[in-house]
């Protein structure tokens, strides 16, 4: 238990730290030329945090330790992708469907991110268990 417990917590500031960079990256150049009007003026902590716990649980459970039943942080880093993938892809197409101005770009950028991410994330959390097992 300590084990996956050590791994979510690697895997959530993993997480937290790559979207921090490319969000302070891509902020203010990419999303706020893209869809600046939509954007809140100020951050809302309550709810970055809650998206970051559940989802870093769901990486955990579907990506990390399948992963690490294989020892393979290749398999975590794949499971990763799918992951971060279809979760990326709800949110921009949920979004491109039912929103007046939702532009392409965003999706296919957001998705790539989203993707990337989780698979880089999943690997250092399949590392972590790995070392710990």
């Amino acid at each position: 238990m300590l084990r996956w417990f050590v791994s979510y917590l690697a895997v959530f500031l993993a997480m937290g730290a790559l979207d921090a960079v490319w969000l302070t990256l891509a902020g203010e150049r990419f999303y706020r030329a893209n869809i600046g009007e939509l954007l809140a003026p100020g951050f809302r902590l309550a709810p970055a945090a809650a998206f970051y716990l559940v989802y870093v649980f769901g990486l955990v459970v579907l990506a990390v330790r399948p992963g690490d039943e294989g020892q393979s942080i290749g398999r975590a880093m794949a499971y990763g992708a799918v992951y971060g993938l279809c979760a990326y892809a709800t949110y921009d197409l949920t979004n491109q469907a039912t929103m007046k101005v939702w532009p392409t770009v965003v999706t296919v950028v957001d998705m790539a991110w989203g993707m990337t991410l989780s698979a880089c994330a999943a690997a250092v959390g399949a590392w972590v268990a790995g070392k710990l097992a």
